[in-house]
């Protein structure tokens, strides 16, 4: 049997195909209400976690004055030193000792590298990369030089290229960017066009395009927030 006062109060019967009586309005905007706050409380802990990802170490301090002195010398006032941190944070984390399987050192130069470097940066001498004062020195000229090696649509996009040649060297990169063009994409620009192009293997394409994705996409925005100064905002990219 109907319940009259029910009816009087909602304004139609049960619905006859489930016996349910619907919802009063009030009632469907609370729970859209408490929905919306949810998803939006979802989100805002999706965005704390990806920030609390990026922990600065603390002893990058010891080296923040020696980098920035050595950026500015390379680009001046507009030197990105976020950029150049992230590079570091990625590599070793602010270690000097850091060492891998193929690589050594603050910036991680592998032993051929650390042995061609002085050619293109004879100012390094005797190159040691366990040195941390040498090693920042040795990443920023070849950074520059790599930077220079590349023709690109934006600041941004030639950043990319030339993480990208750090990372796993510029053969690969220009057999991408070939095959960007050949797929009718742009091969000035790496987001979106060559980043998608592989020629390399699987696992060494994954981390290459990871390493420019955390550079220029994660750590850099963590240490713009900390306060170190960003030459150009590729942040939106």
């Amino acid at each position: 049997m109907i319940n009259k006062y029910l009816v009087r109060r909602i304004g139609r019967k049960p619905d006859d195909r489930d016996g349910c009586l619907p919802l009063p309005r009030p009632v469907e905007r609370l729970i859209i209400w408490l929905a919306l706050v949810l998803t939006l409380t979802v989100a805002a802990l999706c965005l704390n976690v990806a920030r609390a990802e990026v922990v600065i170490p603390q002893h990058s301090a010891l080296y923040r004055w020696q980098l920035e002195r050595i950026a500015g010398a390379e680009w001046g006032l507009n030197a990105p030193v976020a950029r150049l941190a992230a590079q570091i944070h990625q590599e070793s984390r602010w270690k000097p000792a850091a060492a891998s399987k193929y690589a050594q050192g603050l910036a991680q130069f592998t032993p051929a590298t650390a042995s061609w470097i002085p050619k293109v940066c004879p100012q390094l001498g005797a190159f040691d990369p366990w040195d941390a004062h040498q090693s920042m020195q040795a990443m920023i000229c070849y950074d520059a030089w790599l930077l220079k090696r590349v023709s690109a649509a934006t600041e941004c996009d030639r950043w990319a290229f030339a993480l990208s040649d750090y990372n796993g060297g510029s053969k690969w990169r220009a057999l991408e960017q070939r095959a960007a063009a050949e797929a009718g994409l742009d091969r000035t620009r790496w987001f979106n066009h060559t980043a998608t192009r592989r020629a390399r293997s699987e696992a060494a394409w994954k981390e290459n395009r990871g390493y420019v994705q955390r550079i220029l996409g994660v750590i850099e925005r963590a240490y713009v927030a900390a306060g170190w100064t960003s030459g150009d905002d590729c942040h939106k990219t």
